[in-house]
């Protein structure tokens, strides 16, 4: 109880300051638009802010506490920290350069560009590069057992707590470099994301726009078939298939990998078809569309050439939500032995792997980072593309900032 009273008195603190703020500011300033015009949730945004901002800092300082026991049990806040510096001085370095070079229309682009899509495009671009170039930047294979390294290697490089500074992320328990198998990762998980993506909206879009234009009898069956599909839960469904998957890969002589991708984009490719459909609804009933009828347009003319081109803008912002939900089904299926099998450098296997390290947190942080460099990085592609998607969202509706 005493901790709900603290945290209570904590905030009606924080709604006082931000009433005085408020209050000071239009006494000291009167006729400034920011501060007569400020309503109240405003400037209670501010203050809030501001705590926000020396929590960080404090919470940073007891990381690099001289005392061990402190600095451990807040290794994780402080590198946190770190981590968000770093990323929005990048960010803001990468919107810097993007205003500065390029065609008019992308310095435009990114002048218009909040610094959250600057970060995610920074990061979608990184993670790019390290799945189309994993074998050159790699320093070793994704399954490659190193001679003459020692297992569970600690990351950090620190040979005082069991690090090596050839490996800067350490190895795992068969003693395979973690950098390595997490740049292959990218390639792996990223990669099959991507294409089962590319899949999902090729089946899910056609349906879905064939179900706008003819309607009748195709659209009542499409759609129904699709209800019950969608009534299913998705994570559950795709499981339920690939235990049976697995045991008829080896009998067909077809990687597992391959039934993955065609289960996980026919399961998602009914959230795309209930979207394009909607969105021919709404295209088919245009003028330009009874025109080109009467012109006497083929089927494909209508849909590429006239439907098409006008859901772009909604299809390319779910096609960032639904890659977004494609990776992190993979990814937990990796991790519940079912999706993308060994040698295969996967995320979600390496977090599996490595997942009892997290035992060692409190007294040896730097050992329980090992799985979370996997989950880290799983995180941080799923937070990059959804700015990215929340961004585009913002610019096709129309609304200024």
């Amino acid at each position: 109880m005493s901790g709900f009273v603290t945290v209570f008195l904590f905030f009606v603190g924080m709604a006082i300051f931000a009433w005085a703020f408020r209050a000071v500011a239009r006494a000291l300033k009167p006729n400034e638009p920011v501060f007569r015009d400020m309503p109240y949730a405003t400037a209670f945004g501010y203050i809030f802010g501001l705590v926000a901002i020396m929590g960080a800092i404090w919470l940073y300082a007891l990381s690099r506490d001289a005392d061990p026991l402190v600095a451990n049990k807040y290794f994780f806040a402080g590198k946190a920290m770190e981590a968000f510096v770093l990323f929005t001085i990048a960010a803001w370095l990468f919107r810097v350069v993007g205003r500065s070079i390029g065609t008019n229309g992308s310095r435009k682009l990114f002048r218009q560009m909040p610094l959250t899509a600057s970060f995610g495009i920074l990061m979608i671009i990184l993670y790019s590069i390290a799945a189309i170039f994993a074998g050159v930047i790699a320093p070793y294979g994704q399954d490659e057992i190193i001679q003459g390294v020692a297992a569970n290697i600690v990351p950090g490089g620190n040979p005082d707590i069991g690090g090596n500074p050839d490996f800067p992320l350490g190895t795992d328990q068969l003693g395979r470099d973690l950098l390595s198998r997490l740049i292959y990762g990218a390639q792996n998980t990223v990669g099959i994301a991507f294409v089962t993506s590319l899949l999902a909206f090729f089946l899910g879009g056609s349906l879905g726009f064939l179900a706008a234009v003819l309607g009748g009898w195709f659209d009542q069956i499409m759609s129904r078939a699709v209800d019950v599909l969608m009534a299913i839960p998705s994570l559950i469904f795709a499981l339920l298939l690939m235990t049976i998957a697995a045991v008829w890969a080896p009998r067909l002589g077809i990687p597992l990998t391959l039934f993955m991708v065609v289960i996980i984009a026919v399961i998602d490719s009914t959230r795309v078809y209930r979207l394009a459909r909607a969105v021919g609804y709404n295209i088919v009933v245009m003028d330009y569309i009874e025109a080109a009828k009467l012109r006497g347009e083929g089927m494909g003319y209508l849909i590429f050439k006239e439907i098409l081109p006008n859901a772009t803008a909604p299809l390319l912002a779910e096609f960032g939500l639904r890659f977004c939900f494609v990776f992190l089904t993979i990814a937990s299926l990796s991790f519940l032995g079912v999706g993308i099998q060994p040698p295969l450098a996967d995320w979600g296997t390496m977090v599996r792997d490595l997942a009892q390290f997290i035992n060692f947190a409190a007294f040896a942080p730097q050992v329980a980072a090992a799985p979370l460099l996997a989950a880290g990085a799983i995180a941080l592609l799923t937070v990059a593309v959804n700015f990215v998607v929340d961004w585009m969202l913002h610019r096709s509706s129309g609304l200024k900032s």
